[in-house]
């Protein structure tokens, strides 16, 4: 799990897949933490990408850094705890202007039933489950 969370704090930016209905949705997400030996990321509840994974909590990421790329699936599980929010704004200070914790709408979800498959330098694809 080290080596994806390092993966995606170098690429900065990654996208996030969502299901919304019968339809794929896409972001741009920046948001990445190791919290409680789990890999979390951060929304607001207000958003539709929240409401598309309390709906259907399968996901993905992909995101691409010198030439590798990386495709993340799993499940996002919702972790309403205080501590796990205040873990996210610590390592995300300039978040701290729109969401605190407690809030209402500051969301953290971590992703369960992960596979990440690393794709670099035209070697075989590296595989990474937690």
């Amino acid at each position: 799990m080290q080596e994806v969370y390092d993966f995606l704090k170098k690429s900065g930016v990654y996208y996030l897949g969502t299901v919304d209905g019968d339809k794929p949705r896409m972001r741009p997400f920046g948001t990445v933490d190791i919290f409680d030996g789990k890999l979390y990321i951060q929304t607001g509840k207000v958003k539709d990408v929240s409401k598309q994974m309390h709906a259907n909590p399968k996901v993905e990421i992909c995101a691409m850094t010198g030439g590798a790329w990386i495709r993340l699936e799993g499940e996002a599980v919702l972790d309403d705890r205080p501590e796990a929010q205040e873990h996210m704004l610590e390592a995300y200070p300039g978040l701290k202007g729109r969401y605190a914790v407690g809030d209402g709408n500051t969301e953290v979800w971590y992703i369960k039933n992960a596979t990440a498959t690393i794709y670099a330098n035209n070697t075989e694809p590296k595989i990474i489950k937690f």
